[in-house]
């Protein structure tokens, strides 16, 4: 069996990026092959805290495991595991890229590389976005504005001037400075210009170096038929630019379904109330029914009992990503009169009389 990604790393479940990413830090480190050559408990565990944090450091595949454990992430489509000795570095390349350049050797996938920072992707953003039933049932497109930095045009992110660009004079280009802890030579990026190896000479008249704009974005978001309270979709390279010239972040949308008036959800199914007098109960009879997909008629059938369910199959919901539709559940009320006119107990009393 395998063990709890959130048990793993020890870390609870409401752990943000930074705490998840502090964890695996403290487990890579201590478990590293370089460090334990030969012990293959420590290689294991190594492995396992490297499959951990791929899994809770993306916020897409986060969101699947803590809905469905680990059969949901193979059920859709994410991987589990690694399936090389290299995928498995990549990730601690990742996170201790900028912390210790190229410290380790790579023991069991080679080594992590040296020389300047490696562009680094703009941030990721998220947002809330409120829909009605019907959107969720049917699918709809809808555009929202996004405040985001829009890399500037005219510096293309350097934050620098046309020709305002110098090496840097601490690392002279390198993007790397060696520093001496014991017995260890570390090369890790240059303070000074954060691994570029060039700084600013002269700020770009446009964005005052910044090297980016604040915008407001107007983003189509396509919702897709079937999605449910807490669903994040994610559009791809609507989040921040990124100034070292790396791919623009992503933009995660978390579903909110506003509640409505009429039905309930439970998953694929609709539910509905149905207030009916006792004798159209009784008798039977036909009403027009209010359904997501227009009016409907509706045949009660004789002899329909308090809290009886008519099922209307395929008028429930989109089934996400799947083919049909889930059924539509109409709950009888029957309604019973408070009180009762002289006819209408003598009437009652005949028929009682024929029971």
């Amino acid at each position: 069996m395998k063990r709890d990604y959130y048990e793993v790393l020890g870390v609870d479940r409401g752990a943000d990026a930074a705490s998840v990413k502090r964890a695996y830090r403290q487990m890579a480190m201590k478990y590293h092959p370089d460090k334990n050559p030969g012990d293959s408990s420590a290689e294991e565990s190594f492995k396992e805290a490297a499959e951990a944090y791929q899994v809770l450091s993306d916020d897409n595949k986060r969101g699947v495991y803590d809905r469905f454990g680990h059969d949901g992430l193979s059920s859709r489509g994410f991987s589990r595991g690694f399936s090389s000795q290299q995928d498995i570095f990549s990730n601690f390349g990742d996170i201790f890229g900028d912390l210790f350049g190229g410290m380790f050797g790579g023991g069991m996938g080679g080594g992590m590389g040296r020389g300047r920072a490696r562009a680094r992707r703009g941030a990721d953003l998220r947002m809330a976005l409120e829909i009605r039933l019907e959107d969720a049932v049917f699918g709809v497109e809808r555009i929202v504005e996004v405040p985001r930095r829009e890399i500037c045009a005219d510096c293309k992110g350097t934050g620098a001037a046309a020709g305002g660009i110098k090496t840097c004079v601490q690392c002279g280009g390198r993007g790397q400075v060696m520093s001496r802890q014991g017995f260890l030579t570390l090369s890790m990026p240059c303070p000074r210009c954060d691994g570029r190896g060039q700084e600013i000479a002269q700020r770009c008249g446009t964005c005052g170096g910044e090297g980016s704009k604040r915008t407001v974005d107007k983003v189509e978001i396509s919702i897709p038929a079937g999605v449910d309270n807490g669903d994040t979709l994610r559009v791809s390279g609507k989040g921040e630019g990124s100034r070292s010239g790396g791919p623009t972040g992503d933009l995660y949308v978390e579903i909110r379904v506003a509640a409505h008036p009429l039905f309930q959800r439970d998953e694929w199914d609709l539910h509905t109330p149905l207030k009916l007098p006792f004798l159209d109960a009784l008798m039977g009879t036909e009403v027009i029914l209010e359904t997501l997909d227009g009016e409907e008629p509706l045949k009660i059938p004789e002899g329909s009992q308090p809290d009886d369910i008519i099922r209307l199959r395929g008028k429930g919901v989109q089934r996400l990503q799947q083919r049909g539709r889930g059924d539509l559940h109409v709950h009888l009320d029957v309604r019973f009169p408070s009180k009762l006119g002289r006819k209408q107990r003598k009437a009652l009393h005949e028929l009682k009389k024929l029971f």
